[in-house]
């Protein structure tokens, strides 16, 4: 799929990632730890909508570091697909490169999603003025807090999927191993779709963000340079 450029070699486990990944490790220890015992880590490190009195400006980089502290699947999955998609971009860009990539690419899904959540806020209060909903409902939309890795990760899957479209992928629990490229406009339809009509407790519109500027920044530092394409 790719050739070995790089001085010191096609790694496994490159640096970035492998930081990455005992840096989230940490975080996620200490969520389970010290924060179920009087630390507020999620009040403090996630991200709030600006307007709420948890919000604080240093969560739109922090947030992406926290994870679920209910269960190890959320740190797990998106540890696996931060490895599985992220080796080769890392590889063919290099420790820094890669590293701007995914920090960008977590702050913008941020972002997208603290937009969307404000468009929610806005029409439960305007069901509130209409008294169709209690002052809770508004409360409890402001004070919800965003955390974990996916929308960065999702912006590395959207970049390797454009840089290898045709790659065979197993998509649980799709049989048969699909593209790459279908594979990614299957998660980004899922979550358009899951972001306007179901909510549930997912940052959907954080994963969009974060793979249209993981595309965007591809098609950018790759504009001179399409022998990285396969």
């Amino acid at each position: 799929m790719a050739t070995d450029i790089r001085p010191g070699g096609w790694q496994v486990l490159p640096t970035i990632i492998k930081n990455l990944i005992i840096i989230n490790a940490l975080v996620w220890l200490a969520q389970i730890t010290v924060g179920k015992n009087g630390v507020p880590m999620e009040d403090l490190f996630a991200l709030h909508y600006v307007k709420s009195d948890l919000y604080k400006p240093w969560q739109f980089l922090t947030y992406m570091f926290l994870h679920d502290p209910n269960g190890p699947f959320h740190i797990l999955f998106n540890m696996l697909a931060l490895w599985m998609f992220g080796s080769t971009l890392e590889n063919l860009w290099g420790p820094m490169r890669f590293l701007l990539f995914y920090i960008l690419c977590g702050l913008f899904a941020g972002f997208v999603q603290v937009l969307a959540m404000g468009f929610d806020i806005n029409a439960a209060m305007n069901l509130y003025n209409e008294g169709r909903v209690p002052a809770q409902v508004v409360t409890g939309l402001t004070d919800v807090p965003v955390l974990g890795a996916s929308g960065a990760v999702m912006g590395i899957f959207a970049a390797f999927a454009y840089s290898f479209p045709n790659s065979q992928l197993f998509v649980f629990p799709i049989p048969f191993p699909i593209k790459a490229k279908w594979a990614l406009l299957g998660f980004v339809a899922y979550d358009l779709f899951g972001g306007l009509y179901s909510g549930g407790g997912i940052a959907h519109f954080a994963h969009i963000g974060g793979a249209v500027l993981g595309i965007i920044l591809v098609i950018i530092w790759n504009r001179k340079n399409r022998r990285n394409f396969y």
